[in-house]
């Protein structure tokens, strides 16, 4: 069962000669336009009731008008949306807000909106205040509010009782850090609750650890839809994607789905993980010393470049990563068939459990502006703790400790 059902939605925006044109069309007369701007194109997909669905894609890619049109503020050029549902949505800040009524004024009136009568807004208004942690303001006008304490109430008047739907835009990232966490902690209860969620967002830590789906916008169109690591892959590789750069999907022996891309003006000739003994291995032991082995190949001459790797967790999340750049040691004037071998060694403070690696060549900071070759899923590898006390986590950080009494 589908609680939101999206189908071959389209959506543009006409420009007209003039606005007596624009209002001829409402009556069914088709003035000549001067543009057309196809926004979304042809987007089809369903969210089952009690699934979390990440929404991600890059500035433009048409997420906040299919959020507008999912949830009636704006209608489709063509196709359709079916919701089986009560909707709580945060689009944009502060949206609904009166910036002359108080925030206790505006919580009965967008509350109200919401379809909560005047005496169920009485009975949780005081557990939105109290969540909203604004204090005094609550009393004063909106206009006098910071952007992030708008977040903080507009959260809290959405999510005062649980929605079977819950959709978050990207506005939570204006909060301040306390508050985001306490937000992701209810956006959690509710989820085991069973309401179902779609959330916007380019925060890999969130997307990945609250949702079981991920649906990639790109130019109006949906590019993926899969699991969270995987399409986050690919938004990873589409942020660094420029001219000649070539993007590359496979799936690995596990069935997991590795991504490449880059201009391929530098390659991956290997990247090896290895033990103490300097043995290539895909099983390290948690603490003992571990080096990882990129070797690269420039396939023409390059002023500079950097190499770089991400250990990510079973779920992809990032949980150390670094570069030659960050470490001072970029390399400059490579020719055209030189290899060079970085060998990165560290002791391998990670808790027991599956780990993957990346690793990446550019000619900058980052991958952003100059992407040689980016590949995820380059190492898989296993942690197993066989020399110290059971402890539970991503990270060893074995404290001396001392008790007194």
């Amino acid at each position: 069962m589908s609680a939101i059902r999206v189908e071959a939605i389209n959506k543009s925006f006409l420009t007209y000669r003039s606005e007596w044109q624009r209002m001829l069309s409402w009556f069914g007369v088709k003035p000549k336009i001067t543009s057309q701007s196809d926004i979304l194109k042809d987007i089809t997909f369903s969210v089952g009731k009690g699934e979390a669905v990440g929404l991600i894609g890059q500035n433009g890619a048409g997420k906040s008008t299919l959020l507008k049109i999912i949830t009636g503020t704006m209608q489709p050029t063509s196709g359709s949306v079916a919701i089986d549902g009560r909707i709580a949505a945060l689009l944009e800040l502060g949206m609904g807000f009166n910036p002359d009524m108080t925030g206790r004024e505006n919580v009965y009136n967008s509350a109200g909106l919401m379809g909560l009568t005047h005496p169920e807004i009485s009975g949780v208004i005081g557990e939105i205040e109290a969540f909203a942690e604004i204090g005094a303001y609550f009393e004063q006008p909106v206009r006098v509010y910071s952007s992030g304490m708008q977040v903080r109430l507009a959260f809290a008047v959405a999510t005062a009782v649980r929605p079977e739907i819950l959709i978050v835009d990207e506005a939570l990232s204006v909060g301040d850090a306390y508050f985001q966490h306490k937000s992701f902690a209810r956006i959690r209860e509710f989820r085991e609750a069973g309401t179902t969620l779609l959330l916007v967002s380019h925060d890999r830590a969130s997307v990945i650890s609250i949702c079981n789906r991920a649906i990639l916008l790109s130019e109006g169109k949906v590019r993926m839809d899969g699991p969270p690591e995987q399409v986050l892959d690919l938004y990873n590789a589409l942020v660094a994607e420029k001219e000649h750069q070539v993007i590359e999907q496979s799936k690995t022996s596990d069935g997991r789905t590795r991504t490449r891309s880059g201009t391929g003006e530098a390659s991956l000739a290997s990247v090896v993980l290895r033990d103490e003994q300097g043995r290539e291995t895909d099983l390290i032991h948690v603490g003992r010393p571990t080096s990882l082995e990129i070797v690269a190949r420039a396939n023409t001459d390059i002023t500079e470049l950097v190499a770089g790797y991400m250990i990510k967790d079973r779920l992809g999340q990032v949980v150390y990563g670094t570069n030659t750049h960050h470490l001072g040691q970029s390399l400059t004037g490579l020719k055209t068939g030189e290899e060079v071998r970085f060998t990165f060694r560290f002791p391998a403070n990670l808790g027991y459990g599956n780990y993957s690696i990346a690793a990446a060549l550019h000619g900058d900071e980052n991958h952003i502006d100059r992407n040689y070759e980016w590949q995820d899923l380059a190492v898989t590898f296993s942690v197993v703790n066989a020399d110290h006390p059971k402890f539970v986590g991503l990270a060893w950080v074995e404290p001396e400790l001392e008790v007194s009494r």
